[in-house]
């Protein structure tokens, strides 16, 4: 009898569909007809899945990194889904830890790669944890391939690809709708996005990124469900709203944003920002530059992002200070506290991000009056290289010197022979000497070689 019962809970969590999911025939697609190139999957995910194959489970390669490979992208990461239970994946790797509490998972640790790894999901019947919005708290309910495929949330990330096979298993034709760059959501949208409110965000992530759009079915319940990504954890929503931000099409993004509502839950200021004299015209020319670093396929720095969207308000709270008599310095800092003290709980700003903000920021009035012997420490600073970047950004929109912006980031870009001239070139300046009488005073100061100094001794008289 309990042997009946453990083999009929085996078989419902594995082999049977939840009872409100209909049974979906796979599509199964074959090299010549998804296109994917082996050669950019990570090996280490490849060796994830041979591994669970070895030991008599099912693992394909799923999400973003299948949506990637399909359009010819390099994935930034892989993630790896199986129907070996979380304990049974860490098992297998002698560099694994079962994460999560809402989501269990494992990390695959391959040096600096990590792999993640997780179990096929089924539909909770009810089972899991949710709060009175209807978010899930707990989602740990194992089942099988297609339920997994059920329960994700847009047709073009419940795509499996079998690097073994090289196969790509498509229950929900998300293939089709990748190649239309079109967002489908899998399910009853409403209850998707109550289910997990974050995915609105991801909706229209996925067309900016695609530069495509939203079936409107999907899209209907966006506006009316907007207030829901006030319940989000802090953490994830920061690190959704970098991942607008940082997927090639961040202005794209943000203007989508502001027609849902969506903005108000995730970057609350941005219609304060936009509304500062200049404000619009410096977002969009710091979205545009992040766009442009993304598209090269250059790092985004997460700490100059926030830095340049909040500066419009420190530079209102700046110049606002120094006309109630405040010293400069003390009233950048002043305002600089302020926008933090305002802005970081709603932003979720992590504390190591504000302490590379305020570097930036405070280096902006050194700028202004270079002082020659000050300007080597400032070379010094581990953040002078993103404060020239910045100082950029306000030259572009017109509050800074262009010339002057310019020579800041070619002292930037030299070595340090170059900064010595520079800097000399400055100071002779300052002075009103003419450059050529600088380069000649600069000659002179050479140090004399040994030979030379001796010969300039007077000869000592022994007689």
């Amino acid at each position: 009898m309990i042997k009946s019962t453990i083999k009929s809970f085996v078989n419902r969590l594995f082999n049977s569909p939840a009872s409100d999911t209909k049974k979906t025939k796979a599509r199964v697609y074959h090299q010549e007809q998804h296109g994917i190139d082996r050669r950019l999957v990570s090996r280490n995910a490849i060796k994830v899945c041979e591994v669970l194959n070895q030991k008599g489970f099912q693992a394909f390669i799923v999400g973003g990194a299948v949506r990637d490979l399909i359009l010819g992208l390099e994935p930034k990461d892989f993630d790896v889904a199986t129907n070996a239970t979380p304990e049974a994946v860490r098992a297998c790797f002698r560099r694994a830890r079962i994460i999560g509490r809402r989501f269990q998972l494992v990390h695959v640790v391959f040096g600096p790669e990590i792999i993640e790894t997780s179990t096929f999901r089924a539909n909770s019947n009810g089972q899991n944890k949710t709060d009175e919005h209807g978010r899930i708290l707990n989602d740990n309910v194992f089942g099988t391939q297609e339920e997994d495929a059920a329960r994700r949330d847009f047709t073009l990330n419940a795509l499996y690809y079998d690097p073994l096979t090289e196969q790509v298993i498509d229950y929900h034709n998300g293939l089709s709708d990748l190649r239309k760059h079109l967002v489908r959501i899998i399910g009853d949208p409403e209850t998707r996005y109550r289910e997990d409110p974050v995915r609105m965000l991801r909706a229209v992530r996925f067309a900016a990124k695609l530069n495509g759009t939203i079936e409107p079915h999907t899209k209907e319940p966006i506006k009316q469900l907007a207030e829901l990504i006030s319940n989000v954890p802090d953490s994830r929503l920061f690190d959704e709203t970098l991942k607008l931000m940082t997927c090639g099409n961040a202005l794209a993004c943000l203007k989508q944003l502001r027609e849902e509502g969506l903005h108000e839950g995730t970057l609350p200021l941005l219609d304060v920002v936009l509304k500062q004299p200049g404000g619009q015209k410096f977002v969009e020319l710091t979205l545009d530059r992040t766009d442009h670093r993304v598209r090269l396929g250059k790092s985004v720095s997460p700490s100059f992002l926030y830095a340049a969207l909040l500066w419009r308000l420190v530079d209102v709270y700046w110049k606002r200070n120094i006309a109630q008599k405040e010293p400069p310095m003390q009233a950048l800092i002043h305002a600089a506290d302020q926008v933090l003290e305002d802005q970081v709980h709603k932003l979720a700003i992590q504390r190591r991000h504000t302490t590379d903000m305020r570097e930036i920021w405070f280096m902006q009035p050194r700028f202004e009056r270079p002082v020659p012997r000050q300007i080597w420490k400032m070379t010094e600073q581990p953040r002078f290289r993103a404060a020239c970047d910045f100082l950029q950004l306000r030259a572009a929109s017109g509050e800074f010197d262009s010339v002057q912006a310019q020579w800041w980031m070619d002292l930037a870009d030299t070595d340090a022979a170059g900064k010595t001239q520079m800097i000399e070139e400055l100071a002779q300046k300052q002075k009103g000497m003419p450059a050529t009488s600088a380069n000649t005073a600069r000659k002179r100061r050479k140090r004399r070689s040994p030979a030379r100094k001796k010969a300039a001794l007077p000869q000592q008289d022994i007689s």
